[in-house]
């Protein structure tokens, strides 16, 4: 299962300052995956075919922290964590320590995210409802939308309240194929 390790809001609203950021971009079942984890955990998991646009999604959410390129193979923190996500990506189960960073309403609605059964979906309205904010739909997209770790927390199993798909950070044809999966 994935683990969770929350730290303070402050860190992402500097930036990353005082971080230090190891990552790696791999191939997955998915494509390719830059996989990026300070020391307690993966702080970001960010899918796309283009390496320098991943890299550069990176430097935009964490500005300020130290990153450091590795070798996923040959690094003895990151390998293991890569190759947990790895498997996640290939729809098998694997325990992955998580380090969100968000607010704490964000970090509500990525835990709630993750209890969802694979296979599951929700509604933005519904587990806004779950959550007990019946007409916090848009602040459930939002946090969604500012979700780091693709995948690992599954924003992709909140769908629109009439069942379609709705948006999704890292495009639908990627959200259908992980539902059906």
């Amino acid at each position: 299962g994935v683990q969770l390790r929350g730290i303070a809001v402050d860190l992402v609203r500097a930036g990353g300052e005082g971080e230090r950021i190891r990552w790696s971009i791999v191939d997955t079942a998915l494509g390719q995956a830059l996989v990026a984890t300070t020391a307690r955990g993966i702080c970001m998991v960010e899918l796309g075919d283009k390496p320098a646009l991943l890299e550069a999604k990176l430097r935009e959410e964490f500005p300020r922290a130290q990153l450091d390129r590795v070798d996923a193979g040959r690094d003895e923190f990151l390998a293991p964590r890569v190759r947990a996500v790895a498997e996640v990506l290939a729809g098998k189960a694997a325990r992955v320590d998580i380090d969100l960073l968000g607010t704490a309403f964000q970090k509500r609605v990525w835990d709630a995210l993750m209890k969802i059964p694979r296979g599951e979906t929700r509604s933005y309205s519904g587990l806004a409802a779950e959550l007990g904010k019946p007409r916090g739909a848009l602040a459930i997209a939002s946090a969604c939308a500012h979700n780091r770790i693709a995948i690992l927390v599954p924003c992709h199993r909140v769908v629109r309240g009439d069942g379609s798909l709705g948006g999704y950070r890292w495009g639908l044809p990627k959200k259908e194929a992980l539902l059906q999966s």
